[in-house]
């Protein structure tokens, strides 16, 4: 499909509140960065669940429903700096909770059943802070931010204007 106004490039996350951005923007304003590395903008900090790729903007209203999954509200902590091959900069939880898998797996069913791709790789959580950074030198000590995940989005990339949000699943709708 190609790339355009017939179609959206979608994927699922959790959508930090602006405090948790911003307590991440110090994060990443920690680090070394190399000429050319390219920041995440604070308010496009985000972790992503599932990327979905390009779908017909006709299907957009179907997967409203189709994307509501349940889960219970849980915490998350992140606080792993790591540089990553390409450099790709992160912060990663130490420990995965059991209730973020069950998430993306709950998450991953929905889009099978949508006939939507579910990526095969590992599962490798993380909040990525910057692009193109290699040599970028991660500070001694990143604090623990911890997260009280309420629920998940769904998120366009528009070329040219950064991610708008799609829709909202919070985890205790009726």
């Amino acid at each position: 499909m190609t790339e355009g106004a017939e179609s959206a490039r979608l994927f699922l996350a959790l959508w930090p509140d602006a405090a948790l951005q911003a307590a991440l923007a110090g994060c990443r304003d920690a680090w070394q960065w190399p000429r050319g590395a390219s920041r995440v903008p604070t308010g496009q900090l985000h972790l992503t669940l599932h990327f979905i790729g390009n779908v017909a903007r006709q299907r957009l209203p179907l997967l409203g429903d189709a994307l509501q999954v349940a889960c219970d509200p849980f915490d998350l902590a992140l606080g792993t700096p790591e540089l990553w091959p390409r450099g790709l900069a992160v912060l990663r939880p130490a420990v995965v909770p059991s209730s973020l898998i069950q998430l993306r797996t709950a998450l991953g069913d929905a889009l099978r059943q949508l006939d939507l791709p579910v990526d095969a790789r590992e599962f490798r959580p993380h909040v990525t802070l910057a692009r193109r950074a290699p040599g970028a030198t991660p500070p001694p000590f990143s604090p623990e931010l911890s997260w009280r995940v309420n629920g998940y989005t769904l998120v366009e990339s528009v070329p040219g204007a950064g991610y708008r949000i799609a829709r909202n699943f919070p985890f205790d709708y009726a």
